[in-house]
């Protein structure tokens, strides 16, 4: 019956999509990594639903792995000038070195802002870019909520726009209207939703240093706006956000804390799902050597596996050295250090099939540096999980894989091979991880559509009705004293202790004209 309901609901989306005319959709991508490979994704699935894509893509950010590619949509790219490449380029490499070993703290995040801040002047200054995409007025601008210069080509652009969350729902604090602070946690607060007073106590004043870290990151983009929209027309960069037609988020259910979503927030977590593959023979062989015993996949992301350093990659080779099961890593040749011996059980490869590999039968645990597209592909398959999270959105990802068990977390600073060895251990041989991780299997594959689908069929569904005034609550229009009721409160408190004052004054009016009546009596 859910089968024949679930192919009802796809017939009807289908023959919903073939009555829409096609739109004129722009999606941007200005961030690298991950945000680069789900952008494409989208730009992908918006194609196949029939719509005439075109992307907006900056061509330093282009990884490897996808130089190759070919799309079937229009590219729009753009470049830096020259005499500012190398400077910029050697910027960028800093930053993300600091970010990755300096545990994203506030001026180092600061510092990333200021950059992604002129890298958008230099968008902005090119006219002939920003004619191009006016003159083809297109009809919707899907964009990343992380990629805040995306925000300023949509508003220049004055079209409406569908913002895309790569991460966790936490993250979602660009000045909406929250949660109940009271079980949702705040994002960087590394609380689960069962928060004790203390606890609670800790999510409020981390929401309001968020809060006021927030406002100073956003400043570093002032003075763009400034130089690229005319005095009295300069957007609020906090009220951006809320114009979003719909909220799409890189996360599910099946990982998240259940919580409150407003109406235009859909989750669309697993959108790089694609169908397994048989894996190559030379992986097969490998992997085949440890028969009942298994392996371990290790892939700690593009960035990271760049810039591993040698004492790293010593300890975790020594870790992996004390495992029965065979290690897959992904691990260039190149940055392998040459007085390091790989253990016997491990082997290194510049690129290795993830997602084939998290499907394969004997596969036993998943390394990994706690990435949201890892994470996901990871509770695709019901594969355990050991986390390294380096920097950015990997902690709070690994609280909530930690939260459901569906793994366990090390810290990068804290790792040594002797630990790092049993925690590994202990997440293979304990089945409650593989139980948790099965389970979250199920709710993750128990949705009657896909990921894909469900983006499209709500794309379709603004399209058609011109947009989702019908789906923004009220709230997004309050000033924040008006949300939290706190002028309700203030009113009902002034009201009672004025009733209270009044009476106190009458009660002692009362009581002097009857010390008065006494008086007179006596005398």
């Amino acid at each position: 019956m859910s089968s024949h309901r679930s192919w009802l609901l796809v017939s009807f989306f289908l023959l919903e999509a073939l009555c829409l005319e096609a739109a004129k959709i722009l999606t941007i991508s200005t961030l690298g990594g991950s945000h680069y490979i789900l952008m494409s994704r989208v730009s992908q699935i918006l194609h196949g639903d029939g719509h005439n894509v075109t992307k907006l893509l900056y061509e330093r950010i282009v990884m490897p792995d996808f130089t190759k590619e070919k799309p079937p949509y229009q590219v729009i790219k753009w470049y830096l000038p020259e005499d500012q490449q190398k400077k910029i380029h050697n910027r960028e490499h800093r930053l993300t070195e600091e970010l990755i070993y300096g545990r994203s703290e506030h001026h180092t995040l600061l510092k990333v802002h200021e950059h992604f801040g002129d890298l958008c002047n230099h968008l902005l200054r090119r006219k002939d870019i920003i004619e191009f995409l006016k003159n083809e007025n297109f009809d919707l601008v899907f964009l990343d909520s992380v990629d805040v210069c995306s925000l300023l080509v949509a508003e220049k652009l004055g079209k409406q726009f569908v913002s895309f969350l790569p991460t966790i729902f936490s993250a979602m604090d660009f000045g909406l209207p929250r949660a109940p602070l009271s079980y949702v946690p705040v994002y960087s607060s590394g609380l689960t939703d069962q928060m004790d007073f203390w606890g609670r106590v800790k999510n409020f004043l981390v929401f309001l240093d968020t809060s006021m870290k927030r406002r100073e990151a956003i400043s570093q983009y002032d003075n763009t706006i400034q130089e690229h929209f005319a005095e009295g027309s300069r957007p609020v960069l906090s009220d951006l956000l809320l114009k979003a037609e719909l909220w799409f988020v890189n996360s599910d259910f099946a990982l998240e804390f259940a919580h409150p979503l407003f109406p235009n927030m859909v989750y669309v977590g697993g959108l790089l799902d694609k169908p397994v593959q048989p894996i190559p023979q030379d992986l097969e062989n490998f992997i085949s050597q440890f028969g009942d015993s298994g392996f371990v996949l290790v892939a700690l992301g593009s960035v990271v596996s760049m810039l591993q350093t040698k004492e790293i990659i010593k300890e975790m080779n020594s870790a992996f050295a004390q495992l029965p099961q065979g290690v897959l890593w992904t691990c260039k040749d190149s940055n392998w250090p040459k007085d390091v011996t790989l253990a016997p059980n491990v082997k290194i490869m510049d690129w290795l099939p993830q997602t084939d590999l998290l499907a394969h039968p004997s596969i036993r645990l998943f390394v990994t540096h706690g990435g949201m597209n890892s994470v996901m592909e990871a509770i695709q398959h019901g594969v355990p999980i050991v986390g390294i999270p380096f920097s950015t959105d990997q902690p709070e990802i690994m609280v909530r894989v930690e939260a459901k068990n569906l793994g366990v977390s090390i810290q990068i600073q804290t790792l040594k091979a002797e630990t790092f060895a049993l925690t590994m251990k202990e997440v293979i041989e304990d089945k409650r991880y593989k139980s948790a991780a099965m389970a979250a299997k199920i709710i993750r594959h128990s949705h009657p559509l896909t990921p894909a689908q469900r983006l499209v069929s709500w794309i379709d569904h603004i399209l058609q009705t011109g947009g989702a005034a019908h789906l923004k609550p009220y709230s997004f229009q309050q000033p924040w004293h008006e949300h939290y009721m706190l002028d309700v409160f203030l009113f009902l408190l002034g009201l009672t202790l004025g009733t209270l004052w009044l009476f106190v004054k009458v009660l002692k009016s009362l009581y002097r004209y009857l010390s008065g009546v006494r008086k007179v009596k006596k005398v």
